[in-house]
């Protein structure tokens, strides 16, 4: 896993939004985060200079100090909602989905409309925090993984 930068985040590789939508994560990250645990995820919006969604599932969501995000919102935590519905909640959406024992994800065209993402663009898989990791759509860290001379993963 590379650290594009001196001092900066490090990354699992970059995924592909197929044409039938799916995005398939970085083994490292499926492991590291045992994201299929559970077989659903949860994804947030991602900041507006990375934009893309944050991954994470319920056994790290909960029991961390963002567990609120779940105990005000039951809709979410039942997963009552429809796959892929996104729930807004103090400046952030949440959804959740199903999730492949390969760790991939199958996005929805009015999720690709809401998060602004197409078929064919690369995301970039960062390690965020303990609960969750990121996959950005834009911003510096994408253009120094442009940049880069060492071998990102591609999924």
């Amino acid at each position: 896993m590379p650290q594009i930068a001196k001092g900066g985040k490090f990354v699992f590789g970059q995924s592909l939004i197929h044409d039938d939508l799916s995005v398939r994560f970085p083994p490292q990250a499926v492991r590291e985060y045992d994201i299929t645990a559970e077989q659903r995820v949860y994804l947030m919006t991602g900041s507006k200079s990375t934009g893309g969604f944050c991954i994470m599932r319920k056994g790290l969501l909960a029991p961390s100090k963002l567990g609120m995000i779940l105990t005000e919102n039951p809709e979410l935590r039942d997963y009552s909602t429809a796959p892929g519905a996104f729930i807004r909640y103090k400046g952030r959406s949440y959804c959740w989905l199903p999730i492949e024992s390969e760790g991939v994800i199958r996005l929805t065209p009015e999720m690709m409309s809401f998060l602004d993402l197409r078929v064919g663009m690369k995301l970039l898989s960062i390690r965020s925090s303990d609960i969750a990791f990121t996959m950005g759509a834009k911003g510096r860290l994408l253009e120094a993984a442009d940049g880069y001379e060492g071998v990102i993963e591609e999924f």
